[in-house]
């Protein structure tokens, strides 16, 4: 017999399929889900922001230049020459002996005195212990002698008088004053060897001392000619085989430019007079710089008169040799100069697209540990060369960066994309 099924109570049974779906995959419902899912994309939000933020900024940078304005008129002559070292010696020794150590590598900054290169001094060194041993010896006979001397001077005395009291003959007595006469002369010549001895010993000291190789001056190593096992000596030998120096100081202090003018040109130099140069390295830097004097000798194959010309401004970027194009300004007083000739403002100069507002206020930004600085500026209503004169805030040298982004701010990280 089949049973009576009740169909209410299947109904009962049946199980809503909305409430399937929520219970779906595990019994999590559906809501959970995409709780997770918003926080996840909340998370990764945040993330990629705070990665942004933190990111180096990609920038370019430009270079202040320093501003020739106040200082001279306009141009009247210029020329091309070199940056040269009027201070500089390739350092050598003055013994020839092998090198046991150089303690120089070129571009170290050496003070004077400091130690370069030491020889082997091994033959001398021995040469300095018998000298002072010779000096002791011969001290030691000094006194020796002296103290046999004061015996015999002694007995002398003694001797005179028992000849004047008739005890001895006056032979003794003579025999006596002879022997204090002979010690005298051996004891001034043994003071003259300790004398000989110690002026050896202070050669060999010398000498000695010429193992250690010192800078002359202050400077900066340029080259260096030797290795430690090379010869090498004050004079040049045959072959090839002995170097003559150790290395090259230059007095970075001393640098100064020469140039040569044409002669037809060179009455309308003059020393003293304001000159602007630029290095071939960095066309957009003027240094302001002076001539010091006009060589007065001319070269006859080039019908020209060299000009030594003085800088004003140290900076480390200029070296010996680099090549220079120098223009000589002519100077303008208060009295020569015209009433209505504009007074163009002091300063140096930067590419109007390095100077930004912030706030209200003009500002620049330099790199200072890999971030952005921001710098307050003031700058000049004048342009010079198209470009803007900044007044205060910053020095020439100084490197800024170009065209900074709306996004920019003080202590971000940045990266330098390409100078120019």
């Amino acid at each position: 017999m089949r049973p009576i099924i009740d169909p209410q109570l299947v109904n009962q049974l049946r199980i809503d399929k909305d409430l399937r779906e929520d219970a779906g995959g595990g019994g999590v419902p559906k809501w959970v889900w995409a709780g997770v899912g918003v926080l996840a994309i909340a998370l990764a939000g945040a993330g990629g922001w705070w990665w942004m933020s933190h990111r180096p900024v990609p920038v370019k940078t430009v270079m202040a230049t320093a501003s020739s304005a106040g200082r001279a008129g306009s141009a009247v002559l210029q020329a091309t020459g070199y940056v040269t070292a009027k201070r500089q010696a390739t350092v050598a020794t003055q013994i020839t002996g092998t090198l046991t150590q150089v303690l120089i590598e070129e571009g170290d900054v050496v003070k004077p005195g400091q130690v370069m290169a030491r020889l082997d001094d091994t033959a001398l060194r021995a040469t300095l212990n018998a000298a002072q041993a010779q000096t002791e010896v011969t001290a030691a006979n000094v006194n020796q002698l002296q103290a046999q001397l004061a015996q015999v001077e002694a007995d002398a005395k003694r001797t005179a008088e028992l000849a004047a009291q008739g005890v001895v003959s006056k032979q003794v007595a003579e025999q006596s004053r002879t022997s204090v006469t002979t010690l005298k002369a051996q004891l001034e010549s043994a003071r003259k060897q300790a004398e000989a001895s110690k002026a050896q010993l202070a050669q060999a000291k010398v000498n000695f001392d010429f193992t250690v190789v010192r800078a002359p001056f202050g400077g900066v190593i340029t080259a260096k000619a030797a290795q430690v096992g090379e010869i090498i000596s004050p004079l040049s030998a045959g072959g090839g085989f002995t170097r003559t120096g150790v290395g090259t100081i230059v007095d970075m202090d001393s640098l100064e430019v020469e140039v040569d003018v044409n002669e037809s040109y060179i009455a309308q130099v003059q020393p003293g007079m304001p000159v602007e140069s630029v290095l071939q390295a960095y066309p957009d830097w003027r240094i302001p710089s002076h001539v010091i004097a006009v060589i007065p000798t001319a070269d006859r194959g080039k019908a020209t008169v060299k000009v030594r010309v003085g800088l004003d401004q140290k900076d480390a970027r200029i070296v010996p040799n680099m090549g220079v194009r120098v223009a000589f300004l002519q100077k303008q007083d208060k009295a020569g100069a015209k009433p209505d000739a504009p007074q163009l403002p002091a300063g140096v100069l930067l590419a109007p697209t390095s100077v930004v507002e912030r706030d209200g206020k003009k500002v620049v930004y330099t790199i200072v540990d890999g971030r952005a600085a921001q710098r307050e500026v003031v700058t000049a209503a004048q342009p010079i060369d198209a470009k803007t004169v900044v007044t205060q805030g910053l020095k020439a040298g100084d490197t800024v960066i170009d065209n900074p982004p709306e996004t920019l701010r003080d202590g971000m990280a940045v990266v330098v994309e390409s100078g120019r």
